[in-house]
């Protein structure tokens, strides 16, 4: 008789022990599915940072693209501008010869006087008349070429034919649109040359001579790099303050926004 409830609690001892072992084990499967879905999460994030990082270059990549493309653009858009206005130069220089020869030509139907000769007779002989002993004055390149070839020598680096273009180019052709732009590429030049006080006097000549001109804010702001070479840091936040207030939504304010916040 006594056997039986030694049996029942031998029994009811050994139940919680089998209960509480399968509850261990059920949170070790637990355990090792979360360290699975941790492990597999850790996996992601370091593709996801290898993927950014991939994409931080090939956006690094593509920005340098664009400011060279902006930058080629921007030679070509001056070339181009150069062209048609040499062109408008040289139709304005035709209609002026041919107004000045209707001038000396008799009325029509009437003889010419003696010893006349036209205008256009003299040039195709290509010198004074005969006697005369008059040098003929040699004629400066056209704007065109002269500007187009002194900013291609700004762009390949050589400076001081570039300052001698450009300062030919204002000397030959001081009313037209280039002239401004032609004084903005001397300061360009003189920086490029590590002469900073006299790139800065060449793009204060900009503003003293071409006060509307378009090339201020760029000259601005170049002004202002030059002052900080020179170690006149408090000059040249002025200058790039002056961009930012004055002309806001140009490339050079921008620029002058980094400037003032590096």
């Amino acid at each position: 008789m006594r056997r039986f409830p030694i049996a029942a609690l031998l029994l009811a001892l050994a139940t919680p022990a089998g209960a509480a072992s399968k509850e261990i084990e059920r949170l070790q499967i637990q355990i090792a599915g979360l360290q699975n879905q941790v492990a597999e999460l850790q996996r992601v994030a370091e593709e996801t940072q290898r993927e950014v990082r991939r994409l931080n270059e090939l956006l690094a990549e593509q920005n340098a693209t664009v400011k060279r493309t902006l930058q080629d653009q921007r030679v070509q858009e001056e070339a181009i501008s150069a062209s048609l206005k040499d062109l408008a130069d040289r139709l304005a220089e035709v209609n002026e010869h041919y107004q000045a020869m209707k001038a000396t030509l008799p009325p029509l139907g009437e003889a010419p006087p003696p010893g006349f000769a036209p205008a256009a007779e003299g040039a195709a002989g290509g010198g004074s008349p005969a006697g005369s002993g008059t040098a003929v004055p040699v004629a400066p390149p056209a704007p065109r070429e002269l500007y187009t070839q002194a900013y291609a020598d700004f762009a390949r680096g050589n400076y001081d034919l570039a300052i001698a273009g450009f300062t030919e180019y204002i000397s030959a052709y001081p009313g037209t649109d280039f002239t401004d732009n032609a004084q903005y590429w001397i300061g360009e030049c003189l920086y490029g040359k590590k002469q900073f006080a006299e790139a800065i006097e060449a793009w204060n000549t900009l503003f003293r001579d071409y006060p509307s001109s378009d090339k201020l804010p760029d000259a601005r702001v170049k002004k202002g790099m030059a002052l900080e070479k020179l170690g006149r840091r408090s000059q040249a936040l002025v200058e790039y303050r002056y961009v930012v207030d004055r002309f806001p939504n140009t490339q050079a304010a921008r620029i002058a926004r980094e400037r003032l916040n590096p």
